[in-house]
């Protein structure tokens, strides 16, 4: 493996050249006027996969954006099948004022390269992208056969992963999937995520007038909105920081004695985690779990957004006609989303029967979580690959969010997925200033590469 290796490092520039020209390109999937953008950046990506050798690629639309496939075979028929996921779109770029760089100008500073999807995901593709390069200038071919799907509506909520999964996923069928878009729990600590939380998130309108009146003439009259929203949202949670509709925790799985223990063995890095929040501490949250079991294997509910009335600057003495907010709920197995939405909307008309508003819930968006068998054969080979790059062991560890697609490749194949991510907690993915640590960037590409040497001795 020295030769691979060796390659990466010595192109470790041109690598990086490339990753720039990828994270260039706006790729905002949720909002419309980037969709020529989105689009643009689908195009780059397939002529990155037929540069560097792609023996089949191809730009795949829908009604949404468009999904990019690329398949590298492998140089003996028998070897292993690996699909690898990942992402090309990115959230928006929201607060501009505290970008310290323009987001889609990619700068190096003090060892990291910053720029909207540096980390997530564009970065963690583009390593997959490398090591495939790496092998194949090498040794003229791959130890096994790589199909990557690459998305562009990860970010945002789209169908156009289950059509193509729909009209090619027989086509696919792969031994192991390989997921890079998550973290590792600190610098320098090699990480494989056992398992991930699914997602319900809900949009709430509370109305009583058609239109705002003067809260003079009928303040005390009429219900506020605004208010009665406040109420029900607050009754959601109790004092101990649960839950409190009904059935919510009712098919929650409960950890295991040695899940236990490896959640208490990682507590040396919670600070780190705190620290990459910018919170003074952690709240006390649900009580009786430690913070990182509160943010990766027990489930929560969060209000994402509220707006009502008048917010500007001076005085508007007003009764607003409606109020909104944006939930979302955290699910561990074994809730199912459906499930939660139908109890949640029923608690919600019940906090608000007898009031004189109207209530509308609206489903944004849902994913199931996920759990993995760490006693498969391709997690042990990812072990192997991380630390054959890093030089010590694996931890294992969990992830409070979300991939829709995870759930989806689990179900449909019945195949191990490997959750074999580079990121660190303190990169603002989703923030302003996201960048990548460029040790990192270095570390997993030469991890990818031995990950494709140790999956190609898997005995499927």
């Amino acid at each position: 493996m020295d030769d691979v290796l060796g390659f990466l490092e010595q192109n470790f520039d041109h690598a990086l050249a490339g990753l720039t020209a990828f994270c260039r390109i706006p790729s905002i999937s949720a909002v419309p006027s980037h969709r020529h953008d989105v689009m643009r950046c689908a195009i780059h990506l397939h002529g990155a996969m037929m540069r560097y050798g792609a023996t089949k690629a191809g730009i795949y639309p829908d009604w949404g954006h468009p999904v990019v496939s690329g398949e590298w075979s492998a140089g003996r028929p028998d070897a292993p099948t690996v699909l690898v996921y990942g992402h090309y779109d990115v959230q928006p770029v929201d607060h501009l004022e505290a970008w310290q760089s323009p987001p889609f100008e990619p700068e190096i500073r003090d060892g990291y390269l910053y720029g909207r999807g540096t980390v997530d995901d564009k970065g963690q593709v583009w390593m997959h992208l490398m090591a495939i390069e790496a092998w194949r200038r090498t040794r003229g071919e791959l130890p096994i056969t790589i199909k990557m799907v690459v998305e562009g509506e990860e970010e945002s909520e789209g169908t156009s992963l289950v059509s193509f999964l729909a009209a090619h996923g027989k086509e696919l069928a792969p031994d192991a999937i390989v997921i890079s878009d998550t973290a590792m729990v600190a610098r320098g600590v090699p990480t494989i995520t056992l398992g991930m939380r699914g997602l319900c998130y809900l949009e709430v309108e509370v109305e009583s007038l058609p239109a705002d009146v003067h809260s003079g003439t009928f303040g005390g009259a009429v219900e506020n909105p605004a208010q009665v929203l406040c109420r029900v949202l607050a009754s959601l949670k109790n004092h101990y920081g649960q839950v409190t509709i009904p059935g919510f925790y009712d098919s929650v799985r409960s950890l295991s004695g040695r899940e236990r223990q490896e959640l208490d063995a990682l507590a040396c890095y919670e600070e780190q985690f705190r620290l990459a929040a910018g919170a003074q501490q952690f709240s006390r949250g649900e009580w009786g779990y430690s913070p990182f079991t509160r943010m990766w294997r027990r489930p929560t509910l969060d209000i994402c957004g509220l707006r009502s009335g008048f917010i500007e600057e001076g005085v508007k003495t007003i009764i607003p006609a409606r109020a909104h907010a944006k939930i979302s709920m955290r699910l561990v197995p074994d809730q199912d989303p459906k499930e939660i939405m139908n109890a949640t909307e029923e608690h919600l008309r019940l906090l608000t029967q007898g009031r004189a508003v109207r209530l509308s819930v609206k489903r944004l968006d849902s994913g199931r979580p996920y759990l993995a068998d760490r006693n498969r054969l391709a997690i042990a080979a990812a072990q192997r690959a991380l630390f054959r790059a890093f030089g010590r062991e694996t931890v294992f560890a969990y992830e409070g969010g979300s991939i829709p697609a995870l759930k989806t490749f689990a179900d449909m194949f019945g195949k191990p997925c490997v959750l074999f991510g580079f990121g660190l907690p303190d990169e603002q993915s989703h923030g302003p200033n996201e960048r990548l640590l460029l040790d990192n960037f270095r570390l997993g590409m030469k991890s990818c590469a031995l990950l494709y040497d140790e999956l190609s001795r898997m005995n499927k």
